[in-house]
């Protein structure tokens, strides 16, 4: 039989089961992310050594990096907020934020509304 135990925190909602899938998907997610820069890196010392990158290519892959960057560091914060025992409550209302948010974006800081009231104000 599974437990499905739930943390007291006010916090959260999680299961233990649940942050534990969440936390290995982090990890997942993590050393993806450190691969993905490692390979475009690579790739991008090797296209300089042949010079054969046009400026098309050289803002594709600076955009891959900003972007492989930004899900890297909210990749960080979310097992940082794990480990401290802060994760899954949204940093502007302090609800806790869905479990299916967490599970589909597991580094989420928002919750749905939340974010969709920061998407709409930019």
């Amino acid at each position: 039989m599974v437990n499905h135990q739930t943390i007291s925190r006010p916090s959260t909602h999680l299961s233990v089961e649940d942050l534990a899938a969440l936390r290995e998907n982090l990890h997942e997610q993590l050393l993806f992310r450190q691969e993905q820069l490692r390979r475009i890196s690579a790739a991008s010392r090797a296209e300089e050594l042949r010079q054969r990158r046009s400026p098309g290519q050289i803002e594709v892959q600076v955009k891959l990096a900003a972007s492989a960057r930004m899900v890297l560091a909210d990749v960080r914060a979310a097992l940082q907020r794990l480990a401290e025992d802060r994760y899954g409550s949204c940093h502007l209302c302090r609800r806790p934020i869905d479990r299916g948010r967490l599970t589909i974006v597991p580094q989420a800081r928002y919750c749905a509304r939340c974010q969709q009231v920061r998407e709409a104000g930019r």
